[in-house]
C-alpha cells in the first residue's frame, strides 16, 4: 500500500503545529507527529554563554525515538484495513511530520515568556543556520511565505496536497 509522508519545518512558533492540525481535520487518514513531542528532559538540554537552554539544536531532541514513531506508523499503514467498496476510492494514510529540524536528520504562547533577545539571539540564528542545511538536500521542498495568513498558507497546502493525492490514486489505477 503507498503512503504519503509530508515533512513540515520552519523557525520556532512559525505556526508548523497549527498548520499540521488544520491539515489533519480536512485530509482522511491523516495522522501528526510533532518533533516538539521529542525533546530530551531539560536537565539533558546545554545552555549557550547567555544561560539560554539550547533546544533550537538537534542535541536537545530524541531523534531515535522521533524515527521509531514514524517507522511505527509506517508500519502500521502498511498493515491498516482498506476499504473493500469498490465504489470508494482507495484512501492513501497520510503522515504529517511537523518540526523546526526536519530535514536536519493554535498559536503557543510560552509560560514563562522567552528571556529578552533569546528569540533575535538564539533561535533565529539556529533557523538560519538548519534551514540552509535544508536547502542543500536535494528534496521536493515547498517554501511557504510565512507573511501570509494562516488561511491562505493552509489553502496553498491543502490544495498541493489534493493535487498530489489525485495524481498518487491515478498512479494506482493505471499501474
Amino acid at each position: 500500500m503507498k503512503t504519503f509522508i509530508i515533512g513540515i519545518s520552519g523557525v520556532t512558533n512559525g505556526g508548523k503545529t497549527t498548520l499540521a492540525k488544520n491539515l489533519q481535520k480536512h485530509l482522511p487518514n491523516c495522522s501528526v507527529i510533532s518533533q516538539d513531542d521529542f525533546f530530551k528532559p531539560e536537565s539533558e538540554i546545554q545552555t549557550d554563554k547567555n544561560g539560554f537552554l539550547q533546544y533550537d539544536v538537534l542535541e536537545a531532541l530524541n531523534m531515535e525515538k522521533m524515527m521509531s514513531a514514524i517507522s511505527c506508523w509506517m508500519e502500521s499503514a502498511r498493515h491498516s484495513v482498506v476499504s473493500t467498496d469498490q465504489e470508494s476510492a482507495e484512501e492513501i494514510p497520510i503522515l504529517i511530520i511537523e518540526g523546526f529540524l526536519l530535514f536536519n536528520y493554535n498559536t503557543r504562547v510560552y509560560q514563562p515568556p522567552d528571556s529578552p533577545g533569546y528569540f533575535d539571539g538564539h533561535v533565529w540564528p539556529m533557523y538560519l543556520k538548519y534551514r540552509q542545511e535544508m536547502q542543500d538536500i536535494t528534496w521536493e521542498v515547498v517554501y511557504l511565505d510565512g507573511t501570509k495568513s494562516e488561511q491562505d498558507l493552509f489553502l496553498q497546502v491543502y490544495e498541493d496536497l489534493i493535487q498530489e493525492l489525485a495524481k498518487q490514486k491515478c498512479l494506482q489505477v493505471t499501474a
